[in-house]
């Protein structure tokens, strides 16, 4: 099962979120759950580093995969924090949508720090 975390500070901002584990809902090369999983992370970490101008920290499991951990920069501008919030807003609703159909493979929370 692939859990993910996102983590909002006390004004609701996404400040981190954390993929880990495996989804197993097929063999290996054939995992739609993983693949939707990989695509919509890896989507939105590079459209934070092209369209918001910002490199987040980034800390994965590049082996064995499952795992992958990205933290927003405290440095950022006002467009680039807009912008980046989007990106990940939009990719918590895309993985909640794989959620809704395969709850069994991945499994969402959200905590505020």
């Amino acid at each position: 099962m692939i859990i993910g975390t996102f983590k909002r500070n006390d004004s609701g901002r996404i400040i981190s979120f954390e993929l880990t584990g495996h989804a197993q809902s097929g063999e290996y090369g054939k995992d739609l759950v993983c693949a939707a999983v990989s695509a919509l992370a890896i989507s939105a970490v590079n459209g934070i580093d092209a369209l918001a101008g910002s490199t987040p920290v980034i800390d994965a499991n590049e082996e064995d995969g499952g795992y992958l951990y990205v933290e927003i920069p405290r440095d950022s501008t006002q467009e680039q924090t807009n912008i980046t919030q989007i990106l990940l807003e939009n990719l918590l609703l895309g993985l909640q949508a794989v959620q809704a159909e395969y709850s069994e493979y991945l499994q969402l929370k959200t905590i505020t720090k």
